[in-house]
């Protein structure tokens, strides 16, 4: 029997600290050290977001110092001119930018068309240099209110629901917003994710993200959906959305998350009186999450037959050393574009700059918008860094062995 070859690729070690920090400077780094030291007591960071919020909804001066604090660290600025800098310096250590335009504004018809051309814009910018930013992005909820998601989603689902000519024409008009921004991504050959909302208006999202696929990845994987595998359902669905894609002869983008709405999930179902959508404990979705990356690498296009195109969006290292593994044993080479991993920028740099030392191909969630603007999701991300079990930690125990590093070196 003969023995087959595998792929030469690099050791991976997400403990090597100098490659995880090599971007920064050492004053840049004991900012860092001191964001996260106060990110790891709860009460500080709620302490520290209420305050904020009560500044700002009192006109106090207040937009400089969290400019130069919590949002240099989530974010790369506040148009997408202002993030060059952040595109450049990522790209210098062969990490890509996914710009996320993070604003959360009034819900109408004026700021869903606003949010459509921003996201178009920025893959306009994508288009001018693909290796620097493989993919763009964008929530279906920036372009549609969530009351009518969760309408269509339950007539999806064979609910009864009253549905007005207005409603009608309002998804319309989402549909082609939607339809416009992956025209644009087709046009330009530019990569777009759709991201994972709430369960409950998901399956109208899941909708129009496949009618997009059937029209724009006939040649290329252009239109990613997302999976969150903290869902119980969620693998089975990966598994009939690869089906469909096949039988229909279109690639399915498919980017793997956990996901990030657990505790709203949770307290509908409770509120609600029905099934938690929610995986029973952090090892059955640790277990889906990697069975759907093995699946996908199994379903990946070869021999001329359209497959899965992936990015494995994850902070677990287990599950990105898996990912590393299943490539090299099924003979994929670490920079084949249909395989990714991503990051939220300002989190877990020792697996992104390790994976792109290693030759994988990377790329950081870099939200954008103005200071105000985008607060609600620097308070999530201050919020989701404390409720992490060991996330925060892990961040400031790394930057604290690089800095002593550091320190022992000179």
């Amino acid at each position: 029997m003969s023995t087959a070859t595998t792929i030469s690729q690099p050791t991976l070690s997400f403990d090597d600290t100098a490659i995880a920090f090599s971007s920064k400077n050492d004053v840049e780094l004991y900012q860092t050290y001191l964001l996260f030291a106060s990110m790891n007591a709860n009460w500080l960071v709620a302490m520290g977001t209420k305050t904020i919020q009560t500044a700002f909804n009192a006109g106090l001066p207040i937009k400089g110092i969290v400019k130069h604090t919590l949002f240099k660290q989530f974010c790369g600025g506040e148009t997408i001119e202002e993030c060059e800098k952040t595109i450049q310096q990522l790209a210098k250590f062969n990490i890509g930018t996914i710009l996320d335009y993070s604003v959360e504004g009034m819900k109408n018809e004026k700021w869903f068309d606003a949010t459509t051309e921003e996201t178009i814009a920025t893959i306009t910018k994508a288009a001018q240099n693909r290796k620097a930013i493989p993919f763009s992005v964008f929530k279906v909820t920036g372009l549609a209110s969530t009351p009518l998601l969760e309408k269509i989603t339950s007539e999806l689902c064979g609910k009864t629901v009253e549905i007005s000519a207005d409603e009608r024409a309002a998804y319309e008009r989402v549909r082609q917003r939607v339809d416009k921004i992956c025209k644009a991504a087709h046009q330009n050959k530019v990569r777009i994710f759709i991201d994972g909302e709430e369960t409950w208006i998901q399956d109208a999202i899941d909708s129009l993200c496949y009618e997009m696929m059937a029209k724009y990845n006939q040649e290329l994987p252009i239109v990613y959906n997302t999976f969150q595998l903290y869902t119980h359902d969620r693998l089975g669905k990966l598994k009939k959305a690869v089906q469909v894609a096949k039988e229909s002869g279109y690639y399915l983008g498919a980017k793997l998350v956990r996901g990030a709405y657990m505790e709203r999930e949770r307290k509908r179902a409770t509120d609600m009186g029905y099934q938690d959508p929610i995986q029973p404990n952090k090892e059955a979705c640790d277990k889906d999450f990697d069975a759907a990356l093995a699946f996908c690498v199994e379903n990946r296009s070869q021999n001329n037959q359209k497959g899965v195109a992936i990015c494995a969006g994850t902070h677990n290292e287990q599950s990105s050393y898996l990912l590393a593994k299943l490539m090299q044993q099924h003979q994929i080479p670490a920079n084949h574009p249909d395989f990714f991993f991503a990051q939220l920028y300002g989190m877990s740099d020792n697996i992104s700059y390790n994976l792109a030392k290693a030759g994988y191909n990377v790329a950081k969630y870099v939200p954008y918008g103005p200071v105000k603007a985008v607060m609600p999701y620097l308070f999530r991300r201050a919020a989701e860094n404390t409720s992490i079990a060991g996330q925060t930690s892990r961040e400031f125990s790394l930057v604290a062995k690089e800095r002593a590093r550091r320190s022992k070196a000179k």
